[in-house]
């Protein structure tokens, strides 16, 4: 990899090769859901807990103080009101991101979608671009369209997953596949760094702790988790007990601790 992916993957990525990453792009596909709407707070928050990285698109990112993380920028996107949402096109360019101090950009993928093929075009071209800039590339690579019955089938996240790598991401985010056993053979099989999505937001945050908790014991690098975190009724501490477990090889039960929350 080139001196200047390795710099800003540095930014991104801790010593120990993992990262906390929170994702904050659901404007452009929901609009100002609770926990986004005053986007400098919930950075600030983040911060305060020790987030790694943020994820936002290049209107807010030209806006928003970021502080000592690292900004990845997100160049693809759609609405939920568009007659098919998994449709993502690119909003926004890697030169634009280079504008805005992006240390990384991240495209969405939706492997099995009506509209694939030019999903796909559009990530060989921002590859390609990235390498010119030396621009670390996350893809958000997710089985999701007609014919695809569970998005958390490991033969089609591992399917999704290696895609992005061959199609020249430094780093993929793919659909956890619900046990560390079948999520290592998505991680095995793919030689890029593999993090995990959050998903929607769930009913307890022992659920995510364990999610997260399985996917490293797979051999994860990380997570970049959006709606589990910035809705947390404590985002601060939310990001702490995520870290620990990252980071520090905390148990669910000691990052629950951090929370405040008892088994």
């Amino acid at each position: 990899m080139e001196s200047g992916k390795k710099r800003r993957l540095k930014r991104i990525f801790r010593d120990d090769n993992r990262t906390v990453i929170v994702p904050m792009d659901h404007g452009v596909t929901v609009g100002p859901v609770m926990g986004l709407i005053d986007m400098q707070v919930i950075v600030n928050k983040l911060l305060l807990g020790g987030v790694d990285a943020v994820l936002l698109n290049r209107g807010v990112a030209k806006s928003v103080d970021t502080g000592n993380a690292g900004l990845i920028v997100h160049l693809s996107g759609s609405t939920k009101h568009c007659p098919d949402p998994n449709n993502k096109v690119q909003i926004c360019s890697v030169e634009d991101a280079v504008r805005v101090g992006a240390d990384a950009v991240s495209v969405h993928i939706n492997v099995g979608a009506k509209q694939e093929d030019r999903m796909l075009a559009m990530l060989g071209n921002v590859a390609c671009k990235c390498d010119d800039y030396g621009m670390p590339l996350l893809t958000m690579m997710y089985p999701r369209g007609p014919s695809i019955k569970d998005q958390h089938a490991v033969d089609l996240v591992a399917h999704a997953a290696r895609l992005g790598a061959e199609l020249g991401a430094d780093v993929i985010k793919t659909n956890y596949t619900g046990d560390a056993e079948s999520f290592k053979e998505v991680v095995n099989g793919c030689h890029m760094p593999v993090i995990i999505a959050g998903g929607p937001k769930v009913e307890t945050t022992r659920e995510v702790l364990q999610m997260v908790s399985g996917s490293l014991k797979a051999g994860g690098a990380g997570i970049s988790i959006g709606r589990n975190v910035f809705q947390h009724e404590n985002p601060t501490k939310m990001v702490k007990a995520l870290s620990a477990l990252v980071h520090r090889g905390s148990s669910v039960s000691e990052a629950l601790k951090i929370l405040g929350e008892s088994e």
